[in-house]
């Protein structure tokens, strides 16, 4: 058994997003999080996890989560499974349970800024501030 107190937790947070991180430890390959949404994550482009897939469950609230161009309707009780490499972005009010395999780094997280004539891909935490 392995236990996470709350004061072991880390809080990550910008204008639309607040993450409370519970990291296990470096031999496990999962973590957890909550996330609390309140506006557009991140606020232009999208997100990618080159490596994990992320598992998110709506605690209360409700949304949308677009992925690869293709919007969904999220509301407490709701779960979704984000695949590694999946283009996507939170918006809404929600308060997410999300849980990462292997387990969230930000190295892997890549914000992808969509131009007209190019995408360029920047390195940035969970919190947009690199």
């Amino acid at each position: 058994m392995k236990v996470i107190h709350k004061h072991n937790a880390s809080v990550k947070e910008d204008d639309a997003c607040t993450i409370t991180e519970y990291k296990i430890d470096e031999q496990h390959a999962i973590d957890c999080a909550i996330a609390k949404v309140n506006g557009r994550y991140p606020s232009s482009g999208s997100v990618i996890n080159e490596h994990c897939k992320e598992l998110a469950y709506v605690f209360e609230g409700g949304g949308k989560l677009v992925v690869e161009h293709k919007e969904v309707v999220l509301n407490a009780g709701d779960c979704v499974l984000i695949e590694p490499q999946e283009k996507y972005y939170w918006s809404g009010h929600m308060t997410l349970f999300i849980s990462c395999t292997p387990e969230w780094h930000v190295e892997q997280h890549k914000i992808v800024i969509s131009s007209p004539n190019k995408k360029q891909f920047n390195s940035e935490n969970r919190n947009g501030k690199g």
